[in-house]
């Protein structure tokens, strides 16, 4: 009769602790999250070329907006500051990634909200977004697309593979190193 006693006690403990872990999508978030205010600096780790825009600027990011499901994350290259990374935590737990593309006087550009929805909770170190129907629409060529960040102690990487083609580009960040917060990105106040 113990023995049953104690199988029961260490059952009914297995399970309120498994009740009581997050999904890997939320502890992932909730990781991003962790760092909300802090702004770093990153470098290019794939992709990269000569005359896109992005080689020899120094690239930022801060993570500027941390509410409940949504984080905002400016993404500066140099000194544009019309990118802005925007993390939304559904209500079935998943990950959505949308890049909102600001003009310097705030107006959205022609090209934004483009991104994707994770198919699954994923992994609490990273998270695939495919492109979903709006991005294909509004970009024929990144129907294709699968972006992907991954977060650990050490680093932050933002990923893009674009299936089918050559086209990739990644952007790893230190996080052990903060900078000086930068100033806001197009459209938002300081």
């Amino acid at each position: 009769m113990r023995n049953i006693l104690f199988f029961l006690l260490v059952f009914s403990f297995s399970l309120i602790s498994t009740a009581q872990e997050k999904p890997n999508s939320v502890q992932f978030f909730n990781a991003i999250k962790s760092h909300c205010g802090k702004a770093y600096q990153g470098k290019i780790v794939a992709g990269g070329k000569e005359g896109d825009g992005f080689v020899g600027e120094k690239l930022v990011m801060h993570i500027r907006s941390c509410e409940n499901n949504t984080l905002k994350i400016p993404f500066f290259v140099g000194e544009n500051k019309s990118r802005t990374w925007v993390l939304n935590l559904t209500e079935e737990n998943l990950v959505q990634l949308k890049h909102d593309h600001r003009n310097p006087d705030g107006t959205e550009e022609e090209i934004t909200q483009y991104g994707g929805i994770s198919s699954n909770t994923g992994l609490n170190n990273i998270q695939y977004f495919p492109a979903d129907q709006h991005t294909a629409d509004l970009i024929p060529t990144a129907s294709t697309n699968v972006w992907w960040i991954t977060i650990d102690e050490k680093y932050f990487s933002y990923n893009l593979r674009r299936i089918g083609s050559d086209r990739v580009f990644s952007v790893k960040f230190d996080l052990t190193q903060t900078i000086t917060t930068p100033a806001a990105p197009w459209g938002e106040k300081e």
